[in-house]
């Protein structure tokens, strides 16, 4: 493999990588510390909630995930939620050990979709990940 990029700030997307799928092998997933929008279809496929719930009001489905910590906001105009993150910053869903996602056959479809969608499409926030 040619080498490797530098380590990105995910704060700057400037330092960010131009993608390429072999990176995600030698990645410690910084994708997964960016914050998560998912509309109500990705938590049906989540498992968060049932089909039959998206009929409800989309605040009251907010306030109860944000009461069960999956959610940390709502974007009412938009419809949008973003998924909960631990204190690091990390996605509830990442595994902080193996740095691989916990729910991928049913992951949201922004993170399906990363990195042509995002802060700046067609780059990653590529950082080495630790050896073990």
């Amino acid at each position: 493999m040619k080498q490797l990029p530098p380590q990105a700030d995910p704060d700057n997307t400037a330092s960010w990588a131009k993608y390429s799928a072999k990176l995600c092998r030698h990645c410690a997933a910084c994708c997964c510390s960016l914050p998560v929008e998912v509309k109500g279809l990705d938590l049906v496929r989540m498992g968060l909630i049932e089909e039959f719930s998206l009929q409800d009001d989309p605040k009251f489905i907010a306030r109860k995930l944000m009461k069960d910590r999956l959610v940390d906001h709502f974007h009412a105009r938009t419809a949008t939620f973003t998924l909960a993150r631990r204190a690091s910053g990390d996605c509830i869903y990442l595994d902080h050990q193996t740095r691989r996602c916990t729910i991928y056959d049913r992951r949201p479809d922004t993170c399906r979709n990363h990195p042509q969608i995002g802060p700046r499409s067609g780059y990653c926030a590529f950082r080495l990940k630790e050896a073990v």
